[in-house]
């Protein structure tokens, strides 16, 4: 049986795992992030003892291929991540500033060049420092989760989406605040912003030593400036919800719903990225995936791994949301919503919400890996994206609902005082 047969059977008839090995693969494959090289996307050992089962609880407690493995390949792989995210860290942080400056025009009708400057330098340097901090962090993740033998596609990118936030608005604070100090400095924010912009020819360079990076240079520009476009709805619908009082309390919870969302939806797209490089190769589906949209019970009702890994993120939604809830509630006490309504609703937003990304990440990961597209590049910035619009549009909307529930309520509790005095 040659390896194109073997690798259109379902998993299970050549008694194998539905996931994939912890150990050694050498060498780079064709999309420059964690893949596997073609010669070796079937094992050459003996079937179902070279590999064993991911079970449900590894799934809970944590598949990735381990291109970095070999020392030989490491430097070359992870300068060439880091050159690549430096380039569009400092392109897209310079565009999420102008993004920013041009809807604050629309809605306030003017344009604070001075303002301008600011927000421009503050946004490329906090974005050059945040990806460089994250890179580096991943890299010491990743190896380390190899070493100790645990998944890095469950670790790896809940870590990156949490710090990520954290990280990225600490030091968008403090460069802020740097700025504003010196906004006397009439060169000060020009030069910043010049001065990054013009390291990234430095960049570029670097990232050209690895082939399969240099091509997502060339072609992953447009998940991420996409990916940002929709957010951007997001911020909107908070920018015109934050300072009514229906929505008292909302700044608070949208973080969280949005991180949650966005952390397992990556996850998700991660291990069916993973597994399909495992299976298959870029442009051909495994037989049993040929379905661009397939039926949302074979996604989540399964015993597929695919189908086993979502529903065990789709069970952490409500612990995950409660747990959050309760620090919030303990920390801002009556500044927030805490009716019964309320969390039902909230809970229940969260759950529509990662269900319908688990959804789209199945069906859009098989739709870019039939384009032969790296699922991880084109896929994780439109759901993550496409998170934080839905996130925030059903948090919106459990706000209202629960505005207007208490709302009815209290007016029904003032009419019958009222009418048992007649």
């Amino acid at each position: 049986m040659d390896g194109t047969e073997t690798r259109q059977r379902r998993p299970e008839e050549l008694v194998l795992p539905h996931t994939l090995s912890t150990g050694r693969l050498p060498t780079v494959s064709g999309d420059g992030l964690l893949c596997v090289p073609e010669s070796q996307r079937v094992a050459s050992k003996p079937l179902g003892t070279e590999l064993s089962r991911e079970t449900t609880l590894s799934i809970g407690l944590q598949a990735n291929t381990g291109q970095i493995d070999d020392p030989r390949d490491q430097h070359r792989v992870i300068s060439s991540n880091l050159a690549l995210i430096q380039v569009q860290a400092t392109v897209v942080g310079l565009l999420a500033a102008m993004a920013a400056l041009l809807l604050g025009a629309v809605s306030r009708g003017e344009l604070d060049f001075a303002k301008m400057e600011l927000l421009c330098a503050s946004s490329v340097i906090t974005a050059f420092l945040a990806a460089f901090a994250l890179g580096i962090l991943m890299v010491c993740i990743v190896i380390g989760a190899r070493k100790f033998g645990v998944n890095p596609d469950n670790i790896a990118t809940p870590i990156a989406a949490s710090l990520g936030d954290l990280i990225t608005l600490s030091i968008l604070a403090f460069m802020s605040s740097f700025f504003y100090k010196h906004k006397d400095s009439r060169y000060l924010t020009p030069l910043v912003s010049i001065g990054f912009m013009a390291l990234t020819p430095v960049w570029v360079l670097i990232a050209k030593q690895n082939p399969p990076t240099m091509k997502i240079l060339k072609s992953g520009w447009f998940p991420i400036i996409l990916a940002m476009m929709i957010s951007s709805f997001g911020g909107l619908i908070l920018n015109k919800t934050i300072s009514k009082e229906q929505y008292k309390g909302m700044a608070v919870f949208t973080p969280i719903i949005c991180g949650v969302g966005g952390n397992l939806v990556a996850i998700q797209t991660s291990r069916i990225s993973t597994y399909l490089h495992m299976w298959s190769t870029p442009g051909v589906l495994p037989l049993w995936m040929k379905k661009f949209w397939p039926n949302p019970c074979s996604t989540f009702c399964t015993s597929e791994i695919n189908s086993m890994s979502a529903r065990v993120l789709l069970f952490l939604v409500i612990p995950g949301h409660l747990i959050f809830f309760i620090i919030i509630y303990m920390v801002e006490g009556h500044a927030v919503p805490n009716s019964k309504t309320f969390v039902v609703f909230y809970l229940l937003a969260g759950l529509i919400q990662v269900t319908i990304l688990l959804y789209l990440a199945e069906v859009m990961a098989r739709l870019m890996w039939h384009q032969a597209l790296d699922p991880d590049n084109h896929c994780i910035p439109y759901l993550t994206g496409l998170g934080d619009l839905l996130g925030t549009g059903l948090l919106a909307l459990c706000f209202l609902i629960s505005w207007l529930l208490r709302s009815k309520a209290e007016l029904d509790g003032i009419s019958e005082p009222v009418s048992g005095s007649l």
